[in-house]
């Protein structure tokens, strides 16, 4: 993956939510798709997450419902286990197009403020790399239509994208395209970041589930997304570890009512 950021990025104008429940629309649109459209997966371990992955969903969490407090901890304690500046500020920066704007903006003033205290105190964090070029363009498009296909498992289609097809080329150009091709954060983290977030605000079920799915097209495990929910409770948010478990259930148990009707 590349990246890198064009010019008329500002120019993007959707809604933080409208990025989640579109992706939730667009598994409803492939839920039965064939596995010859499944995305090539990172090599699947039964390991239990790194030091570095555990403290990634905390992190999107505290940061989707504004605790500070809690942010702090968590942005601290990502930083020991690894994180670098570049990784820990991508983070805060994709998770505004599920937590909005203004939430993006303070985790990263608390960041800057996190990254100050840690300087005074002695400690030099890993500065990580930048993000590499981003095509633009019809290039941009394209790769972005590819990355959401290998995201979510097949093609996405259907008549909501015909009704409003600006916003199938702001998912695929923008969502899909500028921000998962920037390469400085592995898909895994970000999905990791990103179900840390949805769980955390009450209401986005659906998107949960869509996106518990995604992390397992990427490589996530099922063991692994538990102890996503143990290090959510944990850390504070036990309704956001109870939402995870209840999703997982849901899935795995359509997963088993396919394989006894196939």
């Amino acid at each position: 993956m590349n990246s890198t950021q064009p010019s008329n990025r500002c120019d993007v104008r959707l809604g933080a939510l409208g990025f989640v429940i579109l992706v939730s629309f667009a598994w409803a649109q492939i839920s039965s798709a064939n596995t010859s459209h499944e995305p090539e997966k990172q090599l699947v371990s039964e390991q239990p997450l790194t030091a570095k992955q555990q403290v990634i969903a905390p992190i999107g969490a505290s940061m989707a419902v504004g605790d500070m407090s809690r942010l702090h901890d968590a942005l601290n304690r990502g930083l020991d286990a690894g994180l670098t500046i570049s990784e820990s500020k991508e983070i805060l920066v994709q998770l505004y197009a599920y937590a909005g704007f203004p939430r993006s903006l303070n985790a990263l003033s608390l960041l800057m403020k996190v990254l100050e205290d840690r300087a005074v105190r002695g400690i030099h964090d890993a500065p990580g790399r930048d993000p590499g070029p981003v095509p633009s363009g019809r290039a941009l498009l394209d790769l972005g239509t590819d990355n959401q296909t290998r995201l979510l498992g097949a093609p996405v289609s259907g008549p909501l994208f015909e009704f409003a097809p600006a916003i199938d080329q702001f998912l695929k150009g923008h969502l899909f395209g500028d921000i998962f091709a920037r390469d400085n954060l592995e898909w895994t983290d970000r999905e990791l970041a990103t179900v840390g977030a949805i769980a955390a605000m009450p209401g986005l079920e659906p998107q949960l589930e869509s996106h518990l799915k995604i992390s397992m097209n990427v490589g996530l495990t099922v063991q692994q997304l538990h102890q996503v929910a143990s290090e959510l409770k944990t850390a504070g948010e036990p309704d956001g570890a109870e939402r995870i478990l209840v999703a997982l259930e849901k899935i795995s148990g359509r997963a088993r009512y396919q394989a006894g009707t196939d």
